[in-house]
């Protein structure tokens, strides 16, 4: 669809690429905070934190337009149409995005869209759900003993109109760090195992990272179906897959049932007041 700019109009506000982190509200920027305490409008993803939504005033114009694997509700082209009219009518709007939005945040393509109606944008880069998930879940990406480097693939894939690279992704001493993989686990596993990653390598898939509902779910490759297929598994949810994994119980610190304490204490104290 082509996007329609205002004919005889000028913009006349700016639009704000916002990575909202990986769910924990205070990971969120400096920056991030204060633009978004400045919105006019916000146009937000369906995996941004409740958390991170209650910052926006009041008096801003709220529109989810998040999109999840079978549960899409707005088509890209409708989100870019929505942010160039946006910027004709708002001064500030800001366009909130899980995670960072140039990692499969499709952030370079709405800007593309503001670049062509010629409107005014800044990017506000996130913490991208790698980094958070594996800090929060104990395990580095990276480690001189594990692992000399790391890739960071989408699984949610048309894996059959394009062919991943199995081969290059098989490396056993590099971190595979897996957005959107969870429906096509069977496929990621064949593929890997196929390639040659030994079915023992260590796994994890970590369930809502950085909040009071993480959950790790950890075994090895050959496993990988069935920890994905687990009932108690939430989306947004991330695949690390190599020897690195081996450090999660070692260096695990994040306790959500304490966060959960916590913040149902503030709750609670904020309520009585």
């Amino acid at each position: 669809m082509e996007v329609v700019s205002l004919p005889g109009q000028v913009a006349k506000g700016k639009v704000w690429l916002v990575g909202a982190g990986p769910g924990d509200v205070e990971l969120l920027t400096m920056k991030a905070y204060r633009v978004l305490k400045s919105a006019d409008a916000v146009l937000y993803d369906a995996l941004v934190s409740q958390d991170i939504l209650d910052l926006i005033p009041s008096s801003a114009e709220k529109i989810a337009v998040g999109k999840r694997a079978g549960k899409h509700s707005a088509p890209q082209d409708d989100i870019n149409q929505l942010l160039v009219t946006k910027a004709y009518t708002r001064k500030n709007v800001v366009r909130l995005k899980g995670g960072d939005p140039f990692i499969f945040g499709r952030g370079g393509e709405e800007l593309q869209t503001l670049v062509a109606s010629g409107i005014a944008f800044e990017v506000v880069p996130g913490i991208t759900a790698a980094s958070g998930t594996s800090a929060y879940a104990g395990i580095p990406l990276t480690h001189r003993d594990y692992a000399q480097g790391v890739s960071f693939i989408t699984g949610h894939c048309q894996l059959a109109s394009r062919p991943m690279d199995w081969q290059g992704y098989a490396n056993p001493n590099n971190t595979l760090v897996v957005y959107m993989g969870i429906l096509n686990a069977n496929i990621i596993r064949d593929g890997l195992i196929n390639a040659g990653r030994s079915p023992d390598t260590p796994v994890a898939i970590v369930s809502k990272a950085t909040t009071a509902s993480q959950q790790r779910f950890i075994g090895n490759l050959n496993d990988l179906a069935q920890l994905a297929a687990d009932p108690a598994l939430e989306m947004p949810a991330l695949m690390i897959i190599g020897e690195v994994v081996q450090l999660a119980d070692t260096l695990n610190w994040f306790e959500p049932a304490a966060l959960s304490q916590q913040q149902t204490h503030t709750n609670v104290k904020t309520s009585s007041n």
